[in-house]
């Protein structure tokens, strides 16, 4: 059972009411809200280049300052460029093993009791990142840099800064001089073990120190970008996952015998990710429903307009991913979970852009691929080793960096007996 009560919901009842384009006023922010596959090919192609992602005075620019998550035009496309390599799909196959070891590592101590599996798969998603991405185990830093890590979150998701752009914000700068201070660290002994040879250029950190025009501090930014906005991601698409199969006992079943066919007790590789139909369905009806980037933000940098509606320079503009995948005239029944939603069958008749979690265009998420990968091997684990049981069925949505359930997701997992 989800609890309405969320600028979310108060956005879906003005687009039912108002229609596709609609602004929001209120003092101090009065956005251009734009809805559907039209709109979103409109914001994320077609005038892309006209709507800029960065916004000098927001949290997440103050934060990440040149971060590939805030920067615009031919120098997002060239930083891009250099950094794909780390997320190409030859790589995936070697990051499962960190995926599987992180699970096993995190749950190892689980019982009975109840827990929130929100913060339990942020810790696996948090020491994943940073191995597959800078090569480094974070396991020894996870209690000291915890506490700042989420300050750092809190920082930059949706909140009274929207509408007073100086409030106070206690205890941030301390947060971001731990974090930053982990991360030059992180950067020197890096560049030192590859200056004598120790090391080999073959995650991002090291793409990124082999990198000519890269400085510290570019590297860093996108460092920052990474753990903040990457593990975030996963954490929240895994989080509304197992809540939702918690809420679905059937699906749950279903998913439980697919993985035992295709796995049984076998560790998983990437080979078997494909196999996985079903789990992928589930997983594509959790990003319709509840998409970690639930909003995206943009400046016009010129007149616009849209679909007759006139959208003057400097304007800030929205479009949303979760208002689209609930528009009913693509998504029938569109608050209904229904993973057969994604059969190749009734996948067809959907126009582009109708089924946009991680953005689309040039723009789109870069670690996509990679969050796909990680929820696949996560849950495979966790179901390979548990039977879970959700105990808390009321959550509302909390609209952090992503889109998470709120307070978090209490289950109580019941460990199997003799699995590997």
């Amino acid at each position: 059972m989800i609890r309405q009560r969320s600028m979310l919901a108060a956005l879906q009842v003005f687009q039912q009411e108002l229609g596709h384009v609609f602004r929001v006023n209120l003092p101090g922010f009065n956005p251009v809200v734009l809805v559907g596959p039209e709109a979103n090919r409109f914001v994320l192609v077609t005038q892309r280049d006209e709507l800029r992602w960065r916004a000098e005075h927001d949290p997440i620019t103050r934060l990440l300052r040149d971060g590939l998550l805030v920067i615009d035009g031919d120098w997002h496309d060239t930083l891009r460029s250099y950094m794909n390599a780390a997320f190409h799909r030859r790589m995936l196959a070697g990051y499962v093993e960190a995926m599987v070891c992180y699970t096993d590592q995190v749950s190892a101590t689980w019982d009975a009791s109840p827990r929130d599996m929100l913060a339990e798969i942020r810790r696996m998603t948090l020491l994943i990142l940073v191995q597959t991405m800078f090569k480094v185990d974070f396991s020894p830093e996870m209690g000291r840099l915890w506490p700042a890590v989420l300050r750092l979150l809190a920082y930059i998701s949706p909140g009274l800064w929207l509408l007073w752009r100086d409030v106070p914000r206690p205890g941030y700068a301390r947060a971001r001089q731990e974090v930053d201070q982990y991360l030059y660290r992180l950067i020197q002994a890096r560049r030192e073990a590859l200056r004598e040879g120790h090391d080999e250029p073959d995650d991002l950190l090291g793409v990124l120190l082999t990198t000519p025009e890269m400085s510290d501090d570019l590297i860093r930014d996108q460092m920052l970008t990474m753990l903040i906005a990457g593990h975030d991601t996963s954490t929240a698409l895994l989080a509304w996952t197992l809540y939702l199969l918690g809420r679905h006992p059937a699906a749950m079943t279903q998913v439980q015998a697919e993985v035992e066919t295709v796995l049984g007790s076998e560790t998983p590789t990437l080979e078997h990710m494909a196999e996985l139909r079903y789990l992928e369905r589930v997983i594509n009806e959790s990003l319709r429903l509840y998409p970690p980037l639930h909003i995206g933000t943009r400046t016009a940098a010129i007149d616009l307009e849209f679909q007759g509606y006139c959208i003057p320079a400097g304007t800030r503009v929205l479009y949303s991913p979760y208002l689209t995948h609930r528009l009913s005239e693509y998504w029938p029944n569109p608050d209904q979970f229904d993973p057969e939603r994604f059969t190749p069958e009734q996948t067809r008749p959907r126009p582009p852009y109708s089924f946009v979690p991680f953005g689309g265009g040039s723009r789109i998420c870069i670690g996509a691929a990679f969050a796909q990968v990680e929820a696949k091997v996560i849950l495979v684990r966790l179901l390979q080793q548990f039977e879970l049981e959700l105990i808390q069925p009321k959550v509302h949505l909390h609209m952090g960096v992503t889109l998470e359930p709120g307070p978090g997701v209490m289950m109580r997992m019941r460990r199997k007996a003799d699995r590997k």
